[in-house]
């Protein structure tokens, strides 16, 4: 049976990031479902935090009959970490991702300073309890292997992050009960590899791959690849 593959997206982001893998994924028959979490993309629900997005992400999984692989890319693997216990979760995939463990926040944890001053440098605390990037510096943050015209879309389409999320505790540590995958991307300028390979530790299986931190966008067969090999391999 081939699991269902369920893509959540990390901070800034929306579904619309795996556009590209998902069509990829389709003509593989294999079934998807990229979710926006509340405040992104074409999500008209307010901006909300971590446990919100946990609750989004098993209110999808709730609506999948079978097997799924949950995927989360970057600040979305701290929310597959809250909702991968689900019991239709079968695997869990981290890009780039945050796997946090009980005691641990995105901006607070025992982990070693992952010095992505890139990212720090460019991004802006708002009154409003909002977090933004310099569309400025986003685009060689993000996709600095990607083509200009992809760069330019992409880095259109990100919206304010809620600040609350990064420092909230995961209610929840999916990779201790759940198989995981984790795939480091050596060139990212937003999440140090050191601190990639520090957190994919956790995991069971590690995969390096030498992309951005937006694989989805530079490399996506390199996804896709993964994905299908992961979902045609699972059992019910």
């Amino acid at each position: 049976m081939t699991a269902t593959v369920v893509l959540v997206h990390g901070a800034w982001h929306g579904a619309w990031c795996w556009d590209l893998v998902v069509g990829q994924l389709r003509k593989q028959a294999v079934p998807v479902v990229a979710i926006d979490l509340p405040g992104h993309g074409a999500s008209t629900e307010p901006l909300t935090d971590l446990h919100g997005h946990g609750d989004a992400v098993r209110a999808a999984l709730d609506a999948i009959d079978g097997p799924v692989v949950l995927v989360g890319h970057s600040y979305g693997g701290a929310a597959i970490t809250d909702a991968g216990t689900h019991p239709s979760v079968h695997h869990l995939v981290y890009l780039t991702a945050f796997s946090l463990d009980a005691h641990e926040s995105i901006i607070a944890n025992d982990l070693p300073d992952d010095e992505r001053a890139e990212l720090a440098d460019a991004i802006e605390f708002n009154e409003d309890g909002t977090i933004v990037v310099d569309p400025a510096r986003a685009g060689d943050i993000f996709y600095a292997d990607c083509e200009p015209a992809t760069v330019a879309t992409y880095v259109s389409k990100l919206v304010p992050e809620g600040a609350a999320g990064f420092s909230q505790l995961p209610r929840a540590v999916a990779w201790r009960e759940r198989p995981s995958t984790y795939v480091v991307c050596t060139e990212d300028r937003a999440i140090a590899p050191a601190l990639q390979r520090q957190l994919a530790a956790r995991c069971n299986d590690v995969i390096e791959w030498p992309t951005s931190h937006s694989p989805f966008a530079a490399r996506p067969e390199l996804v896709s690849e993964l994905l299908v090999t992961l979902a045609r391999t699972l059992e019910p």
